[in-house]
């Protein structure tokens, strides 16, 4: 029999993974604050839920996709949230990017509530979560990795399980870190090429063929030339994620000068008023400091 998917959380990311889910034979229930995303996963074959309650009612697999830790909280904890209506042995998957100690504190509550958590937080952007094809790193308990593999494998192409309870959030946070940096410097190199007048469009085809080449440079290069910075993840989501990694960087008593510059840079752009852009967006605070913003 096909499993039941409750999935709380249908914006850029949770929408195409849900229909994904759908596509692969599952029986998905959809739930979102903005009903119409709902509606969205019922043309694609799933169905929509009113209320979480209705959407985890004995669900197999619970699936949360939601922007922060609080938000997190407040659908798994809450009087209309997941432990007061999800049936016991339910597997609950968190894709939410999320602070690591709230990941394992979460997961102990859900463990104490007879469920099977594991915080999965996925990277690929829009592209990769309507391709299903995203990056997933996963931490919890072995036997309950294994048992989702059919539904991680509808939506990803690399599943790693990394550790226990939290393990996902904090690889997922040195991700962040990484993704932040690239954009970061490739905003800088395309700003320097301009300078220069080099056909910009040929620069970062060579480039990309190279060790500078990176999913970064193929997925955000065209759309800074272009300036096109329609959202597919949005700044002001990756300045929440940069605040994730430099406070568990702090606590760890490890030092990350880039990062920490790359997130006063993120937080600056999102303090502009652009938190609305896709994070390649950055590329406007980059311009801006050498003068040569447009605007």
């Amino acid at each position: 029999m096909s499993k039941t998917i409750a999935f709380i959380g249908l914006g850029i990311m949770g929408l195409p993974m849900a229909k994904n889910l759908v596509a692969a034979g599952f029986d998905v229930r959809g739930f979102n604050r903005t009903p119409a995303k709902a509606d969205a996963l019922a043309e694609a074959g799933g169905s929509a839920a009113a209320t979480i309650a209705e959407a985890v009612a004995g669900a197999d697999v619970i699936i949360t996709m939601v922007p922060d830790s609080p938000d997190v909280e407040a659908v798994l904890t809450g009087d209309d949230g997941i432990l007061a209506h999800a049936s016991t042995g339910a597997t609950w998957i968190d894709f939410s990017t999320i602070r690591p100690d709230v990941a394992t504190e979460l997961a102990g509550k859900a463990k104490d509530a007879g469920l099977k958590p594991l915080d999965a937080p996925v990277s690929g952007g829009e592209p990769g979560a309507i391709d299903g094809v995203l990056s997933i790193m996963v931490g919890g308990d072995q036997a309950d990795f294994d048992a989702a593999a059919d539904v991680f494998d509808a939506v990803g192409k690399t599943i790693v399980l990394v550790g226990p309870s939290g393990a996902g959030q904090t690889v997922k946070a040195a991700n962040q870190l990484m993704v932040a940096g690239n954009i970061g410097l490739l905003a800088e190199a395309v700003v320097f090429l301009e300078a220069y007048g080099v056909e910009t469009g040929a620069a970062l085809q060579v480039l990309g063929g190279g060790l500078a080449g990176s999913k970064v440079l193929d997925q955000k290069g065209q759309k800074m030339l272009d300036r096109s910075f329609d959202p597919g993840f949005r700044l002001e989501l990756h300045h929440k994620d940069m605040g994730i990694v430099t406070a568990a960087a702090r606590e760890a008593g490890v030092a990350i000068p880039l990062g920490a510059t790359v997130a006063q840079l993120v937080a600056a752009t999102v303090q502009q008023g652009n938190g609305g852009l896709d994070h390649s967006g950055l590329f406007t605070v980059i311009e801006a400091l050498s003068g040569k913003n447009e605007n």
